[in-house]
């Protein structure tokens, strides 16, 4: 499918302050850039770099006042399926040395608290089965409501309060997935179809030999996901980091097929 995204962003930075933007679509299999574009109001000399592993990048720079961010891209995403509940859960010894960091327990996923939950709630499925379990269970149980998390809400937090955005959901389906022994990892994206447009907290788990895609808040079809950047959670997929105070100005994201 052919997606083509923008996202304008406005932020005032006072006092200035260090950014870093994550928002250009990641270079990553099956997904290819036919053509992008970045502009700024006012013009503003990025440092970009590229991390070699997951194709996210990333622009870094000192910003004052006023910043005004346009980025466009046209990105042929290649054939995205759902997950099959038939896909195998591996021993750990057979996974690849680089997923196994996924397994553990981050900032905003205490997957370590979890594992008596998984089981007693799950127990009896493995691998997509699992999953699949797990996203009927947060469907069930968590509500999508803006305004009851911010961004210190953890997954434990979320179990509480049984309510939430994207990134909750995510955070939700992450810690329980390693609570059941399958790595899984945060995904920034463009959403075909998401509405209210915006960017997009999902997840992938490792089953197959393969990483899976699913969006646990059912708003979005997988085959209209774009990626920008993945991680261990929300910390490192936020599509704006500052190491001191900014202010929303306005902003929109969309993604529509061509």
């Amino acid at each position: 499918m052919k997606i083509r995204v923008r996202a304008d962003l406005v932020y005032r930075f006072d006092p200035p302050t260090d950014a870093i933007y994550k928002i250009q679509v990641a270079h990553w299999p099956g997904q290819s850039i036919l053509e992008e574009r970045l502009t700024t109001h006012p013009t503003v000399d990025f440092n970009e770099s590229r991390d070699e592993e997951f194709g996210a990048r990333t622009l870094r720079a000192h910003l004052s006042g006023e910043v005004a961010l346009t980025y466009e891209a046209l990105v042929e995403n290649g054939t995205l399926k759902g997950l099959p509940p038939v896909t195998i859960q591996h021993d750990w010894n057979d996974l690849p040395a680089e997923v196994l960091p996924y397994l553990n327990a981050s900032r905003y996923c205490p997957s370590d608290q979890f594992g008596r939950f998984a089981e007693r709630t799950f127990g009896g499925t493995v691998g997509g089965d699992r999953v699949l379990k797990i996203l009927d269970w947060i469907k069930a149980e968590i509500d999508y409501e803006a305004g009851v998390s911010d961004t210190e809400t953890t997954a434990a937090r979320t179990f509480i309060d049984r309510a939430g955005v994207c990134r909750d959901f995510t955070h939700m389906g992450i810690t329980l997935c390693r609570a059941s022994g399958i790595p899984a990892r945060a995904v920034s994206a463009y959403a075909h179809q998401l509405s209210p447009p915006d960017f997009h907290a999902i997840f992938e788990v490792w089953l197959s030999n393969g990483w899976w895609l699913v969006d646990p808040t059912g708003l979005a079809p997988v085959e209209g996901l774009v990626r920008i950047a993945c991680g261990r959670d929300a910390a490192d997929i936020a599509f704006l980091t500052t190491q001191g105070s900014c202010r929303l100005v306005r902003q929109s994201v969309t993604a529509e097929a061509v």
